[in-house]
């Protein structure tokens, strides 16, 4: 496993992978999640690259980047076993260089969800992907669904400008009481870690309403909601039910669903989705 830093040594090693590459971009402090899409990529490219870097430009100004939980040499543990060809560490100077002024941004799909409540969070996150992108050269990407809007926009980024990859969105990865799993986890106390599954409780209690045959928004809404509320630790900021294309906000589902949430336990603030038809 080539661990390396900076760019010119990263296409050194890229030129030296033939075939099939498969790309995990992450922000490192890695999990079970990160791993599965790991072993993913693995099984369906000749090569792996994983790349570690915590990007700035998708933090707002009150957000935790400075807290953000970092441990390289404990990611390149885990990543050893699992046949990875390269890591990429890049810093901020080199994805950033001085003067920095070029962004790649997503109109329509980054207006709701998380969009609304991070303002600029998905600048960051196209422009940080596209620069990925071009400094891997990857055949096959892979992302975790419980980032869902982040997977719709980054699809749109790929359609539209043309990016010569496959985009593979992989299932999201539980904790056994259903929370999904997150390195922000980490930040949660026992209680808050106690109560945290009552997200996955309020997607499974809507699903099973929607299995029963409710199609009205409203009632799923009320369904979900009077779990979280019951739970004195969830602070929910929203639950949104959108077109799981557009992510457009409907009121009766007619074709496929996604029901997203954002709850805060503390000052950590949590997502999940689940998506339905």
């Amino acid at each position: 496993m080539q661990i390396v830093s900076s760019l010119s040594d990263l296409r050194t090693a890229r030129l030296s992978l033939e075939g099939k590459v498969g790309l995990v971009p992450t922000m490192g402090y890695l999990h079970e999640g990160h791993l599965s899409l790991v072993r993913q990529a693995k099984a369906e490219n000749q090569h792996v690259i994983v790349t570690i870097f915590v990007n700035p430009t998708q933090f707002g100004p009150s957000e935790d980047l400075s807290k953000y939980p970092r441990d390289l040499e404990r990611d390149l543990n885990l990543l050893r076993p699992l046949g990875v060809d390269v890591v990429w560490t890049p810093t901020a100077e080199i994805m950033y260089p001085p003067s920095y002024q070029t962004w790649v941004e997503v109109e329509a799909l980054t207006k709701g969800l998380e969009g609304a409540m991070r303002p600029g969070h998905f600048k960051g996150v196209t422009t940080v992907v596209a620069k990925l992108f071009n400094a891997t050269q990857p055949t096959k990407a892979y992302f975790g669904q419980k980032d869902a809007q982040q997977a719709a926009v980054i699809r749109r980024m790929v359609l539209d400008l043309n990016f010569p990859l496959e985009m593979v969105v992989c299932p999201t990865m539980r904790e056994a009481d259903g929370l999904a799993m997150s390195s922000r986890n980490k930040y949660l106390n026992e209680a808050e870690r106690k109560a945290a599954p009552v997200l996955f409780r309020a997607l499974s209690a809507a699903k099973e309403a929607y299995e029963a045959g409710e199609r009205q928004v409203a009632a799923l809404r009320e369904k979900m909601m009077s779990m979280l509320t019951a739970e004195p630790l969830a602070q929910v900021q929203y639950v949104a039910f959108t077109d799981f294309d557009t992510l457009e906000e409907v009121e009766l589902i007619q074709g496929k669903l996604l029901i997203s949430l954002a709850v805060f336990f503390g000052k950590t603030r949590l997502i999940d989705n689940i998506v339905l038809g």
